[in-house]
């Protein structure tokens, strides 16, 4: 274990030094869930350092935590359109690797983010620190030998998916299932009458949950469609409320958009409004992604949409080998939830479908009863995963300092 120092009077010379390198805001939340949980575990006796956003910051804050560079640089989507940011994100590994090799931390968690992570994780092999990945790619879904790959430098996989493990030990990679961060967080927990008295949205009133991503890309090419879909609604569902959770990442852009859009609407930012805005709503328009198991967990029933450029799709429906892009439907290997992707991602249609939805409160209730046993699978009700994996991190922490100590 290399020694480092007490980082703002916590912890001594022996406390351990924790890398945590995220790219995104989901990996900022994980980030930040696992540095709580490892500063527990350790009775703050331990130091960080690493990528994150404002979440990890905050979480950090006394053990010495200061991102390497602004997270949001690494925030980018689809596959042709990180062309464009190729000469920075390559810069920003070297500057990454660099960093963590002068550091000389006990182990580097990377987080998400495969095509950064990877890249920095082959960088890093053979210098000293443990290798851990926190999220597994979706080999299950495209380019498969990744398992493969990713077993020749990484010590040890935490996934977060309870199908995923096998993909990995089958090349000798130490895989554990630790459970979705999502589900601690509280989203089944949320107060909707409260929300509602405190957005002024009638008790009765139908509510729509509107969830466009937390990506420019993806708010960029969603918010125009879903804007559509309301000036459909409007006609179909009489007095319908919106409210639109978003992050600060893009909420100037959701702002403008949705100051168009024909129907009232609710912006909200924070995980606590976001909690209440689940469980005030009646239905759900979401992009596919993180925020599709938030859901769940909250068992709010959802129509799912998704566009990324012509290019990336080509691409992707080449790669691309299972049924459904939601894992909310992986898990079941059904459509739980009605998925517009892509070609299929028009307004007409969407707004048919939660019309149906908001007109028909037994598929809401069938589809909530679905969603329950997707939270299960994803971890609901078992310790939360900060926890595991932080059990996961100070254990390879522990066995490489005793054989350290060991060797002669």
């Amino acid at each position: 274990m290399n020694s480092v120092p007490g980082p703002g009077g916590t912890g001594g010379g022996d406390a351990p030094h924790i890398c945590l390198l995220a790219g995104e805001h989901s990996g900022d939340h994980i980030g930040a869930g696992l540095m709580a949980a490892l500063i527990a575990r350790t009775g703050g006796e331990v130091r960080f350092s690493g990528i994150g956003g404002g979440e990890m910051t905050a979480a950090g804050a006394g053990h010495g935590f200061e991102s390497f560079f602004p997270m949001e640089e690494l925030s980018i989507g689809g596959i042709f359109e990180i062309v464009p940011h190729i000469p920075r994100v390559l810069r920003r590994i070297n500057d990454t690797a660099r960093n963590v090799r002068a550091l000389g931390p006990d182990i580097v968690i990377t987080i998400d983010s495969p095509a950064f992570a990877f890249r920095v994780g082959k960088k890093l092999k053979g210098t000293g620190p443990a290798l851990v990945h926190y999220v597994a790619p979706t080999v299950w879904a495209w380019r498969p030998r990744r398992a493969r790959m990713i077993s020749g430098f990484l010590d040890h996989l935490l996934v977060i998916f309870p199908f995923e493990a096998p993909y990995f030990t089958k090349w000798g990679l130490d895989a554990t299932f630790v459970g979705h961060p999502v589900v601690e967080m509280g989203f089944e927990l949320g107060n909707g009458p409260g929300f509602r008295s405190r957005h002024g949205i009638g008790e009765a009133q139908p509510l729509l949950c509107v969830l466009p991503g937390s990506r420019h890309s993806e708010v960029d090419r969603l918010l125009p469609v879903f804007g559509e879909v309301l000036a459909r609604l409007e006609a179909e569902i009489p007095d319908l409320a919106v409210v639109v959770p978003t992050v600060a990442t893009v909420s100037d852009k959701v702002r403008k958009a949705v100051a168009r859009w024909p129907l009232p609407v609710t912006v909200t930012e924070g995980i606590e409004d976001k909690r209440g805005a689940f469980a005030a709503s009646d239905l759900a328009l979401a992009a596919s992604g993180t925020v599709t198991y938030e859901l769940a967990v909250a068992g709010v029933p959802m129509v799912i949409a998704y566009r990324v450029a012509l290019m990336s799709d080509v691409v992707l429906k080449l790669m691309i080998k299972i049924a459904y892009a939601s894992v909310v439907n992986i898990v079941l290997d059904r459509e739980v939830a009605p998925e517009f992707i892509q070609e299929k991602c028009k307004a007409k249609d969407i707004a048919g479908a939660l019309t149906t939805m908001f007109r028909d409160p037994e598929a809401r209730r069938a589809q909530a009863h679905d969603l329950a046993k997707v939270a299960r699978a994803l971890g609901l009700g078992q310790a939360p995963s900060s926890q595991r994996a932080a059990e996961i991190v100070m254990g390879i922490i522990a066995k490489r300092g005793t054989a350290a100590r060991s060797a002669p």
